[in-house]
């Protein structure tokens, strides 16, 4: 008996671990939140019977190891998980008469900031809870972490990095293919934080909310924690939001926080507890990974049992199919949920699935819906051998611990959504509604085909108004969008049609020079294109080539029956910056983006490119002196540094607006 106890533990241990790894430091989920709890509290009550702890439980093992990309540092404390309860009256007893401050349980990445005179010195993530990851300089780039502060002494806090849903939708959306997305806010804060190249970081929105104090020389606090949060707001962070408790109003908090986080915006998977009082805190301890003068509190999880209707897959432009669960809608946390991801077959194989088994769903922290367990088991979904957009065969791969299906067909439509989604983006056609999940759908159902297509949508208006997350508001909206497409200037239709290597610059560029006359574009040589300024041998021929094959000129032609090519004023007086190299960075002030600023600069022969060489002409930065690694190119290579008000007076010649 003892004895498969043990195996279980270690069956435990590995699996548990396996999901850690993949969660942490490879930003994937092979495994619910739902069943990695189940399965944990499986091997802590295993622990406790036995009385064995095995060496890499993660019982007693704290977060992940660190990975390698970044320098590495060990904290000077340990920073330990806390222990966890679902049960409300639980919490209200651990409170031990006691007051307390109860806050959100932020859904990111633990950080630790040290303060050195007032100025930031060192950012630090969690890492392993002994050692985590040096990432000063992407904390400089967080939206909200002040750079200087007026306490003048050591000061050191904990807070969470976190990327609201709002900016993670919208940065999702802006990443092309299904399988590239991030699967939730968490991984993307998590890949955000670590990135290498803090401008990275910069374009993530990552925003920092203090949750704890350790040190801050020369402060009383009058033993006091709610003091060290009025502390930390007045030198000028954001924290997290709490209310001060005891045990008769804290199932009051509870219900406010429950009600809240159905709307807020911030990622969160619970509550803390920590009591007011540090002195008593202190005095109790802490176990081998617990303190004990705090405890988390996790929503439990309401779960409804449904119906499996269909297992619906669904194609991406590289042909992974994903498997999506289709139910009897069932109400959750206040909305009607009738479908759930299951991300790779892996998953799906887990939970041994039929159609017609009885399920169990609930959404995890409150907004994502998934499956929690199969009641039935029938284990008789078949995994489709053709693809469901073109036929042709599928494969399963496997990478690392994950299975995926794919589509082994180059010529899929379903894999003519990137180059769909590029047609429709701001810098080409720029038609708004059309998402790459809506283009996805509409590809899937047969209603796009080639780009112009896309401007005979309104053939499909009874389907489309039917579709989730359509109606009629929605579907003339979109309608409107395409009608305003329908004319553009001719670089961006170039653009649009996705030739290798040809961005809006080249296509700029390959216009000025044939002055709009898209006839001789098309029939232009390819020795003739590479003589064209900043084009060259390996571009010319990309160019030239996509125009002789006969099924792009024939869709071309059938996409100028839809639109019309705006004029354009080609006079040469106006190419003041021809011949010129530029380099933006940083924010801007005057202009939206880069992208606005760019492209006023390639609308005057400019060129904007991502890095600075002996030909740049100046590099744009408003912190002139910064110690970027842009500006040190910049200096090493004598290029002018100038602020963006300077190049608009110098290059442009226009004084700005104050």
């Amino acid at each position: 008996m003892q004895s498969d106890k043990m195996n279980r533990m270690k069956e435990l241990v590995s699996t548990l671990n396996s999901a850690s790894k993949a969660y942490y430091a490879q930003d994937m989920e092979i495994m619910s939140n739902y069943e990695y709890d189940r399965l944990y509290d499986e091997l802590s009550a295993l622990e406790k019977e036995t009385g064995v702890i095995l060496t890499n439980s993660p019982t007693v093992q704290v977060g992940y190891e660190a990975v390698d990309e970044l320098p590495k540092e060990r904290h000077e404390r340990p920073m330990l998980s806390l222990g966890k309860t679902k049960n409300r009256e639980e919490l209200r007893d651990w409170m031990n008469g006691k007051e307390a401050l109860l806050s959100w349980k932020l859904d990111g990445l633990t950080i630790v900031l040290t303060f050195f005179a007032g100025k930031l010195a060192k950012a630090v993530t969690r890492g392993n809870g002994e050692v985590g990851e040096v990432i000063t300089n992407n904390a400089k780039v967080f939206q909200n972490i002040p750079l200087s502060i007026p306490f003048q002494g050591e000061l050191v806090l904990r807070g969470e990095a976190v990327i609201s849903y709002s900016d993670f939708e919208k940065i999702n959306g802006q990443i092309e293919g299904i399988e590239n997305k991030y699967k939730n806010p968490r991984n993307l804060c998590s890949g955000s934080v670590r990135q290498l190249n803090n401008e990275v970081t910069a374009g993530r929105n990552v925003s920092f909310f203090a949750f704890s104090l350790v040190k801050a020389d020369g402060i009383d606090f009058h033993n006091s924690r709610e003091n060290q949060f009025v502390f930390l707001k007045e030198q000028g962070f954001d924290i997290v939001e709490y209310q001060k408790v005891t045990p008769d109003t804290i199932l009051g908090a509870i219900d406010y926080f429950e009600k809240k986080i159905e709307h807020y915006d911030i990622p969160s998977d619970g509550l803390v507890l920590v009591y007011d009082d540090i002195a008593y805190g202190h005095s109790l301890g802490m176990t081998a990974k617990f303190p004990r003068d705090s405890i988390a509190f996790k929503w439990a999880d309401e779960l409804r049992e449904t119906v499996l209707q269909e297992i619906e897959w669904s194609p991406s432009r590289t042909g992974l199919i994903n498997p999506i669960a289709v139910f009897e809608p069932v109400e959750l946390e206040g909305t009607t949920v009738s479908r759930a991801s299951l991300h790779n077959i892996s998953i799906m194989r887990g939970l041994q699935l039929g159609i017609g088994d009885r399920i169990t769903v609930y959404k995890a922290n409150m907004i994502i819906p998934q499956i929690a367990e199969n009641l039935t088991k029938s284990d008789s979904v078949r995994i489709p051998d053709a693809c469901p957009v073109c036929s042709a065969p599928t494969e399963i791969k496997q990478v690392g611990d994950v299975q995926s299906l794919y589509c082994t067909n180059p010529a899929c439509e379903a894999k003519k959504l990137k180059s769909f989604t590029l047609f429709v983006s701001r810098d080409a056609m720029n038609i708004d509604g059309l998402s790459e999940a809506t283009l996805e759908k509409f590809i899937g159902k047969g209603f796009i085909h080639e780009f112009a297509d896309l401007f005979r949508l309104q053939r499909y208006e009874d389907e489309i108004t039917q579709m989730e997350g359509f109606g009629e508001k929605s579907y003339q909206n979109l309608i409107s969008s395409i009608e305003r497409a329908r004319e553009a200037p001719l670089a961006r239709v170039i653009y649009a049609l996705g030739i290798t290597g040809i961005g809006l610059a080249n296509a700029r560029v390959i216009c000025r020079y044939y002055r709009n006359d898209l006839d001789a574009m098309r029939s232009a040589q390819a020795e003739e294109l590479s003589e064209i300024e900043g084009i060259g041998e390996v571009l010319a021929k990309a160019f030239h080539d996509y125009f002789r094959e006969e099924k792009n000129a024939v869709q071309l032609d059938h996409l100028l029956q839809e639109i019309t090519i705006a004029a354009e004023n080609m006079e040469e007086s106006e190419q003041t910056l021809a011949g010129l190299s530029f380099v933006i960075t940083g924010s801007l002030t005057h202009y939206e983006n880069r992208n606005e600023l760019k492209a006023v600069i390639e609308t005057k022969g400019g060129k904007v490119t991502g890095s600075v060489t002996s030909k740049t002409a100046c590099l744009i930065n408003n912190d002139t002196a910064s110690n970027s690694s842009k500006n040190k190119k910049a200096k090493e290579l004598g290029i002018r540094i100038l602020s963006e008000e300077d190049f608009m007076r110098e290059y442009l010649r226009e004084e700005p607006v104050s």
